[in-house]
């Protein structure tokens, strides 16, 4: 579920999706009715803030499927063509110009079929949603995000589920649509929980940036304020404010996904010991567990071998055994750089120090 500490993370979908068109597929025929009832309540929150939306039905009564929607207080309208005729996106488009969502028989062919992916092309989707009863699993567990240009790897190095979906799914971010969800239609509520949650529920394949480590912006400065006050108040780190930011821009970057920054890590360089500091290192609480601690610090341990720096240190109260699994070894004080020790000395923290040395290990 989406969680109410991640809730501006939620909110800022909402600009992104307005406007856009989304076409869910539904095997109808297959799921439980109380789970196809929930999707359709979730496909009304969307058209409510403003998502073009077109439901393809795979399977079962179609004729039950838009009445249903018309109890939803969807603004529907069907479809007179299949989806697998050529002028059945000219209506699709027409339907959605004039405030209304469609409804398309899609029956008889796969949810990812080349049919399904020309259609989706034509109309112009942001997102191609398709709710089966199989779904795509990867070691056991639904992949909420892998580049089309990685599915192939993915499916030589893991145990897949769903293989030719995955494919499938691929062959359609190759052929245009920026992203492809293949979500589990059994479960209630799958649909705003994969859209409205930065990691997702379902499996997602995507085209274009989904996870980025970039350079810090002067816009998300008040975020990574708001972001690394709590650990400051309770862990005695140094307090940082928006000069003491901005003043070295440069040394920060953020993790985003989906352009909401949920990750922040800084590398602080003094050149005359040739050494940098791995600083500021925060993961939001709603996405901890996941890896990213390690990949910001591996960021910033690429931004020091570029910069031909041979050795990296590490101040932390708290996170001695992280550390220690990212290669760290602890070291004294003595090891700091002259400046650093002598903020590090009068700041009267008990930090433990950590080192590693980069060229050539």
């Amino acid at each position: 579920m989406v969680e109410n500490s991640d809730l501006r993370a939620v909110l800022q979908y909402i600009p992104q999706f307005r406007g856009k068109i989304f076409c869910v597929l539904i095997e109808a025929g297959l799921l439980p009715e109380p789970a196809v009832a929930e999707t359709l309540l979730d496909i009304a929150v969307l058209e409510d803030l403003g998502v073009k939306l077109v439901l393809g039905v795979l399977g079962g009564d179609l004729k039950e499927l838009y009445d249903w929607t018309l109890e939803c207080e969807i603004m529907a309208a069907r479809v007179t063509r299949p989806i697998s005729d050529e002028l059945a996106a000219q209506e699709v488009l027409e339907i959605l110009k004039r405030g209304q969502s469609a409804i398309i028989d899609a029956s008889g062919i796969g949810p990812l079929d080349p049919v399904v992916i020309d259609f989706s092309k034509r109309i112009g989707v942001s997102k191609l949603i398709a709710l089966l009863e199989e779904s795509i699993l990867v070691d056991g567990q639904p992949a909420h995000a892998i580049r089309a240009a990685d599915v192939q790897s993915v499916l030589e190095t893991s145990n897949v589920d769903g293989r030719d979906l995955l494919l499938s799914a691929a062959a359609a971010c190759d052929m245009g649509i920026p992203r492809v969800h293949v979500l589990n239609g059994r479960q209630q509520g799958v649909l705003v929980d994969e859209l409205f949650s930065n990691e997702g529920v379902g499996t997602m394949v995507h085209a274009d940036s989904y996870r980025v480590i970039r350079e810090l912006r002067e816009e998300d400065i008040p975020e990574l304020l708001g972001m690394i006050g709590r650990v400051v108040r309770r862990t005695k780190l140094v307090p940082r404010n928006y000069e003491d930011i901005y003043e070295k821009l440069a040394d920060y970057r953020v993790m985003t996904i989906d352009d909401n920054v949920v990750g922040c890590v800084a590398l602080h360089e003094y050149p005359k010991t040739n050494c940098a500091e791995v600083a500021c290192l925060y993961v939001k609480q709603a996405h901890e567990g996941r890896g990213y601690g390690y990949e910001l610090v591996a960021h910033a341990e690429e931004m020091a071998i570029h910069k031909s720096i041979p050795r990296v240190v590490a101040l932390t109260t708290r996170a001695a055994e992280f550390f220690g699994r990212a290669g760290y070894a602890r070291t004294e004080k003595s090891s700091l750089p002259p400046k650093r020790l002598a903020l590090f000395e009068a700041s009267g923290r008990d930090s433990l120090v950590f080192e590693k040395n980069l060229l050539g290990s």
